[in-house]
């Protein structure tokens, strides 16, 4: 998968939940992806990697299965964040997973229960018809 396949995959992930927007991170230009204004999802500068939010024991149980894919990243590693390779083989189902617990972590609890309420109970954008 090239860089851009990887960068659009991800987008389409993080924005897919409700409310997500993407806005940069600081004086960084890499793709952040933010619910209100709170981080659930980063990507590094040159694209490899990923940072998400995760539950306790989650961080050393990714590192632990596969520390090809999954690694403590600096800075916020100690808060239980999780760092993925990007340029490894990834399993997409199971990134979008992470990152939507990343979402849940960070959501306000009405955007959990619209997530949780499915598809139909999510705003749908106005078309002005």
């Amino acid at each position: 998968m090239s860089d851009e396949d990887v960068a659009v995959r991800l987008r389409e992930i993080c924005l897919s939940l409700p409310e997500a927007v993407e806005k940069p991170f600081g004086g960084h230009t890499a793709p952040s992806y933010r619910v209100g204004d709170r981080l659930f999802a980063m990507t590094s500068e040159d694209g490899r990697s990923l940072t998400f939010k995760a539950g306790p024991g989650v961080q050393d149980a990714l590192v632990a299965s596969d520390p090809e894919r999954f690694f403590v990243p600096p800075y916020v590693g100690r808060n239980g964040w999780v760092g993925a390779r990007l340029d490894a083989d990834q399993d997409w189902d199971e990134i979008a997973g992470l990152v939507e617990d990343s979402y849940r972590l960070i959501a306000p609890k009405r955007l959990v229960r619209l997530l949780d309420e499915g598809p139909a109970a999510q705003p749908r954008p106005h078309s002005g018809g």
